[in-house]
């Protein structure tokens, strides 16, 4: 018998716990869901960075509404991806690491997985994915194409893009060559720009997790030589990642953030252009916390604001994501909102905005009631869940205020949780857990509780 974590039938989709179902628009309004790629809490203006600027990001936020409490689905990239297209946080969900498949690709998710994309698309969205998948190598039983997409471009394999500099990329299951000195990038919004274009009369969902500012330091070269004049004092730094060097690579992080937030701005102009603006909701966030490689340095940037850790985490710093969210004439402007999410909601959010029902048996909540004013009909998560089966293997769960941190789960003997209370110590610098015994006794049975087995995942390995 299936389990009904990975596998439920199209034909139950009723309205349970996870979907709140609003019907936000008569008209089904077209989604555009933009996820960055190691982008951390505080690397947008609008969230605190103080090295440079994010105007189109900015501008979002302050004619929409911004998030202080959302979480990322994981700690490194195909988990989240999985997280956020199922709406199964990782105690239940299909992928729950990075596993590799050779020579492309990543481990797939099951056949009969149910994707965001799959309900937009039956409910009469056209549906586009552009940037890095991460779920299924090419053919795969879950690559983009199977999974939902009418459309996608870009890196089928998270590891091809290490690199912003590929021999290809995929358009649907056809590769697409490339000669090495070609920033993706641009290629992939303009592949955005053509799906908004091609679907203008129709609602539509594209999803655009762009790859920026992942791993190796590449940045167009007209950017890259602005910011080398604006940071001079580390022209003598090189960065290195997957066998390629960039000197100045403090420079090139800025010039790749300031690219993706330039090609914000660019899909918000065609919209306009477009006259399709009121009746579009755009939503950006990241995957995960800031990385280290490449020569990154997050602390220079103080890319985690407030937060501890970092990519590989479940420190805050590791897991918090920034989400915005834009929807003129619907989301009031200027509004920050401390409403606890996570990306497990992104798809009860979207089944409610688009006036479907979200399926039972999935761990999110929608968060349409905030976004569209109306607190009342919030409901809230009794706690988020989260686990990572990398370094010794660790849980975390958010409860209200309270945040656990359970560290070498797979290692006999070696295992505690600390507790912390965000509401006093955001930086999770104060364990308290032996002054709440019974607040740690309440996180250890979440933990239990929260955890599906499954033959694929085991923390002792």
């Amino acid at each position: 018998m299936k389990s009904l974590v990975f596998a439920f039938s199209f034909l139950v989709l009723v309205s349970g716990p996870g979907c709140a179902r609003t019907h936000a628009a008569q008209d089904k309004p077209n989604i555009i869901y933009i996820m960055a790629d190691d982008l951390g809490y505080g690397d947008l203006s609008c969230y605190g960075q103080k090295k440079f600027t994010t105007p189109n990001l900015d501008r979002l936020a302050a004619e929409g509404m911004r998030f202080t409490d959302h979480y990322s689905g994981s700690t490194v990239c195909a988990p989240t991806r999985c997280v956020l297209m199922t709406g199964y946080h990782t105690g239940h969900s299909a992928i729950r690491g990075n596993r590799e498949h050779k020579p492309a690709g990543q481990q797939p998710m099951p056949a009969d997985t149910v994707t965001v994309a799959h309900l937009l698309k039956k409910a009469g969205y056209a549906t586009g994915c552009f940037g890095k998948w991460g779920l299924g190598y090419p053919g795969s039983v879950s690559d983009p194409n199977a999974m939902g997409f009418d459309v996608f471009y870009g890196y089928n394999c998270q590891r091809n893009a290490h690199t912003y500099y590929p021999k290809h990329i995929y358009h649907n299951n056809e590769k697409v060559k490339l000669d090495g000195k070609t920033h993706t990038a641009p290629l992939i919004t303009e592949q955005t720009l053509k799906f908004i274009r091609d679907n203008k009369s129709r609602p539509f969902f594209c999803y655009v997790p762009v790859t920026i500012p992942h791993a190796a330091m590449h940045c167009p070269p007209d950017l890259h030589a602005k910011f080398r004049k604006k940071f001079p004092e580390f022209e003598d730094k090189i960065g290195r990642y997957a066998r390629t060097q960039v000197k100045n690579p403090i420079a090139a992080f800025v010039g790749m953030v300031t690219l993706m937030d330039q090609d914000v701005g660019r899909i918000v102009d065609l919209l306009k252009e477009l006259g399709i603006e009121k009746n579009t909701v755009i939503m950006f966030t990241s995957d995960n916390g800031p990385h280290t490689e490449g020569g990154h340095d997050p602390r220079f940037f103080n890319s985690n604001g407030p937060l501890t850790g970092f990519k590989r985490n479940l420190t805050e710093g590791g897991i918090r994501a920034p989400l915005i969210a834009w929807w003129p004439g619907r989301i009031k402007p200027g509004q920050t909102t401390d409403h606890i999410s996570a990306h497990w909601d992104m798809l009860p959010t979207l089944c409610d905005l688009a006036g479907i029902d979200a399926p039972q048996t999935i761990d999110g909540i929608s968060y349409a009631p905030t976004l569209l004013g109306q607190a009342k009909q919030q409901k809230q998560h009794d706690y988020l869940y989260w686990e990572f089966y990398e370094r010794g293997g660790k849980r975390a769960v958010r409860m209200g205020k309270w945040k656990a941190i359970q560290r070498n789960v797979g290692k006999k003997n070696q295992t505690k949780i600390a507790l912390f209370d965000l509401s006093k110590d955001i930086a999770e610098k104060n364990d308290i857990a032996k002054k709440h015994p019974e607040i740690v006794a309440k996180m250890a049975e979440i933990m239990k509780q929260a955890h599906t087995p499954s033959p694929k995942w085991s923390f002792g390995k």
